[in-house]
Protein backbone atom coordinates (compact mmCIF):
# COMPACT_ATOMS: atom_id res chain seq x y z
CA UNK A 1 0.00 0.00 0.00
CA UNK A 2 0.97 3.42 -1.08
CA UNK A 3 2.47 5.63 2.33
CA UNK A 4 0.50 8.33 1.43
CA UNK A 5 -2.44 6.32 1.79
CA UNK A 6 -1.33 4.29 4.90
CA UNK A 7 -1.10 8.06 6.42
CA UNK A 8 -4.35 8.86 5.44
CA UNK A 9 -6.12 5.95 6.71
CA UNK A 10 -3.78 5.85 9.75
CA UNK A 11 -5.51 9.75 10.14
CA UNK A 12 -8.93 8.71 9.61
CA UNK A 13 -8.67 5.91 12.75
CA UNK A 14 -7.12 7.58 14.76
CA UNK A 15 -9.78 10.80 14.26
CA UNK A 16 -12.62 8.17 14.80
CA UNK A 17 -11.06 6.90 17.56
CA UNK A 18 -10.04 10.17 19.25
CA UNK A 19 -13.75 11.34 18.33
CA UNK A 20 -15.12 7.86 20.30
CA UNK A 21 -13.70 9.32 23.53
CA UNK A 22 -15.68 12.90 23.07
CA UNK A 23 -19.26 11.20 21.78
CA UNK A 24 -21.25 7.86 20.93
CA UNK A 25 -20.43 6.74 17.73
CA UNK A 26 -24.33 7.19 15.97
CA UNK A 27 -23.65 11.02 16.80
CA UNK A 28 -20.37 11.37 15.17
CA UNK A 29 -20.70 12.00 11.31
CA UNK A 30 -18.10 11.97 8.66
CA UNK A 31 -17.58 15.89 8.83
CA UNK A 32 -16.04 15.23 12.31
CA UNK A 33 -14.12 12.31 11.34
CA UNK A 34 -12.38 14.78 8.55
CA UNK A 35 -12.13 17.80 10.43
CA UNK A 36 -10.36 15.60 13.14
CA UNK A 37 -8.06 14.12 10.60
CA UNK A 38 -7.65 16.96 8.83
CA UNK A 39 -8.24 15.86 5.61
CA UNK A 40 -10.74 16.65 2.81
CA UNK A 41 -14.66 14.77 2.73
CA UNK A 42 -13.61 13.32 -0.84
CA UNK A 43 -10.56 11.73 0.08
CA UNK A 44 -12.69 10.32 3.09
CA UNK A 45 -14.83 9.26 0.56
CA UNK A 46 -11.78 7.16 -1.85
CA UNK A 47 -11.41 5.46 0.79
CA UNK A 48 -14.60 4.32 2.65
CA UNK A 49 -18.70 4.71 1.56
CA UNK A 50 -19.41 5.10 5.33
CA UNK A 51 -18.19 5.71 8.73
CA UNK A 52 -19.15 2.05 9.51
CA UNK A 53 -16.77 1.07 6.62
CA UNK A 54 -14.25 2.96 8.76
CA UNK A 55 -14.92 1.56 12.26
CA UNK A 56 -14.89 -2.13 10.30
CA UNK A 57 -11.45 -1.41 9.22
CA UNK A 58 -10.47 -0.38 12.34
CA UNK A 59 -11.75 -3.59 13.86
CA UNK A 60 -10.47 -5.83 11.07
CA UNK A 61 -7.20 -4.55 11.64
CA UNK A 62 -7.00 -4.87 15.27
CA UNK A 63 -8.41 -8.66 14.77
CA UNK A 64 -5.31 -8.85 12.53
CA UNK A 65 -2.24 -7.66 15.12
CA UNK A 66 -4.53 -9.69 17.85
CA UNK A 67 -3.96 -12.88 15.79
CA UNK A 68 -0.46 -11.91 15.66
CA UNK A 69 0.32 -11.22 19.14
CA UNK A 70 -1.17 -14.40 20.10
CA UNK A 71 0.50 -16.62 17.48
CA UNK A 72 3.70 -15.09 18.71
CA UNK A 73 4.58 -17.33 21.40
CA UNK A 74 4.32 -20.36 18.57
CA UNK A 75 6.94 -18.61 16.67
CA UNK A 76 9.61 -18.25 19.37
CA UNK A 77 10.10 -21.78 19.64
CA UNK A 78 10.15 -24.72 17.63
CA UNK A 79 8.02 -27.33 20.14
CA UNK A 80 5.25 -24.96 21.97
CA UNK A 81 4.19 -26.11 25.52
CA UNK A 82 2.15 -24.42 27.77
CA UNK A 83 4.01 -25.69 30.63
CA UNK A 84 7.36 -23.97 28.89
CA UNK A 85 5.04 -21.06 28.16
CA UNK A 86 6.68 -17.86 30.08
CA UNK A 87 4.70 -14.18 30.83
CA UNK A 88 7.45 -12.60 28.17
CA UNK A 89 6.15 -14.89 25.81
CA UNK A 90 2.47 -14.03 26.22
CA UNK A 91 2.23 -10.65 23.68
CA UNK A 92 -2.14 -10.84 23.96
CA UNK A 93 -2.08 -8.18 26.74
CA UNK A 94 0.39 -5.98 24.83
CA UNK A 95 -1.88 -5.78 21.80
CA UNK A 96 -4.60 -4.97 24.09
CA UNK A 97 -2.56 -2.26 25.82
CA UNK A 98 -1.49 -0.45 22.53
CA UNK A 99 -5.03 -0.78 21.31
CA UNK A 100 -6.40 0.04 24.50
CA UNK A 101 -8.67 3.66 23.71
CA UNK A 102 -10.18 1.43 21.13
CA UNK A 103 -10.94 -1.74 23.29
CA UNK A 104 -12.18 0.57 26.20
CA UNK A 105 -14.60 1.94 23.95
CA UNK A 106 -15.79 -1.03 22.44
CA UNK A 107 -16.43 -2.74 25.68
CA UNK A 108 -17.84 0.19 27.30
CA UNK A 109 -20.27 0.89 25.02
CA UNK A 110 -22.23 -0.78 21.75
CA UNK A 111 -19.96 0.66 18.86
CA UNK A 112 -19.87 -2.61 17.77
CA UNK A 113 -22.41 -5.14 19.52
CA UNK A 114 -20.27 -8.14 17.21
CA UNK A 115 -16.78 -7.23 18.75
CA UNK A 116 -16.67 -9.53 21.26
CA UNK A 117 -17.96 -11.90 19.14
CA UNK A 118 -15.79 -11.25 16.78
CA UNK A 119 -12.66 -11.21 19.36
CA UNK A 120 -13.77 -14.51 20.65
CA UNK A 121 -14.69 -16.57 17.46
CA UNK A 122 -10.35 -15.03 16.48
CA UNK A 123 -9.00 -16.35 19.62
CA UNK A 124 -11.02 -19.75 19.37
CA UNK A 125 -9.82 -20.14 15.69
CA UNK A 126 -6.25 -19.94 17.06
CA UNK A 127 -6.91 -22.18 20.21
CA UNK A 128 -8.18 -25.20 17.82
CA UNK A 129 -5.27 -24.64 15.59
CA UNK A 130 -3.00 -25.20 17.91
CA UNK A 131 -5.16 -28.15 19.86
CA UNK A 132 -2.78 -30.65 18.38
CA UNK A 133 0.00 -28.97 21.26
CA UNK A 134 -2.60 -29.57 24.02
CA UNK A 135 -4.44 -32.33 23.44
CA UNK A 136 -2.71 -35.45 25.18
CA UNK A 137 -3.47 -33.18 28.36
CA UNK A 138 -6.99 -33.34 27.96
CA UNK A 139 -10.18 -35.16 27.14
CA UNK A 140 -12.03 -31.83 26.16
CA UNK A 141 -14.07 -31.42 23.47
CA UNK A 142 -11.96 -28.97 20.95
CA UNK A 143 -14.56 -26.96 20.40
CA UNK A 144 -15.69 -26.11 23.89
CA UNK A 145 -12.69 -26.04 25.20
CA UNK A 146 -11.26 -23.61 22.48
CA UNK A 147 -15.25 -21.30 23.30
CA UNK A 148 -14.47 -21.54 27.00
CA UNK A 149 -10.49 -20.33 26.49
CA UNK A 150 -11.39 -17.67 24.26
CA UNK A 151 -14.48 -16.07 26.64
CA UNK A 152 -12.07 -16.53 29.32
CA UNK A 153 -9.70 -14.84 27.97
CA UNK A 154 -12.05 -12.09 26.79
CA UNK A 155 -13.45 -12.23 30.02
CA UNK A 156 -9.46 -10.73 31.40
CA UNK A 157 -9.55 -8.58 29.11
CA UNK A 158 -13.15 -6.71 29.93
CA UNK A 159 -11.81 -7.08 33.44
CA UNK A 160 -9.02 -5.10 32.56
CA UNK A 161 -10.19 -2.39 30.34
CA UNK A 162 -13.40 -1.83 33.19
CA UNK A 163 -10.40 -1.25 35.23
CA UNK A 164 -8.65 1.36 33.30
CA UNK A 165 -6.10 -0.71 32.42
CA UNK A 166 -4.47 -0.22 36.29
CA UNK A 167 -2.31 -3.28 35.49
CA UNK A 168 0.74 -3.72 33.30
CA UNK A 169 0.73 -6.22 30.52
CA UNK A 170 3.24 -8.07 32.23
CA UNK A 171 1.35 -8.58 35.11
CA UNK A 172 -2.11 -9.82 33.18
CA UNK A 173 0.07 -12.26 31.34
CA UNK A 174 1.39 -13.66 34.64
CA UNK A 175 -2.62 -13.93 35.67
CA UNK A 176 -3.41 -15.64 32.90
CA UNK A 177 -0.06 -17.97 33.60
CA UNK A 178 -1.94 -18.77 37.00
CA UNK A 179 -5.03 -19.18 35.71
CA UNK A 180 -3.68 -21.74 33.36
CA UNK A 181 -1.64 -23.80 35.61
CA UNK A 182 -4.11 -23.36 38.52
CA UNK A 183 -5.48 -26.83 39.67
CA UNK A 184 -9.00 -27.27 39.19
CA UNK A 185 -11.16 -27.82 42.04
CA UNK A 186 -13.94 -30.67 42.31
CA UNK A 187 -17.50 -29.26 41.69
Amino acid sequence: MDRRIRKTKQALNEALVTLLDRKPFKQITITDIVQEADINRGTFYKHYREKEDLLDNIIQEVLADLKSAYQDPYLQTNHFSVQTLTPSMIKIFDHVYSHQTFYKQVINSTISPSFQNQVCDVIRELVLNDFESFSNTTNAEPMLLATYQAHAIFGMIVFWAEEDFTHSPEYMSEQLLFIIHAKPQIL
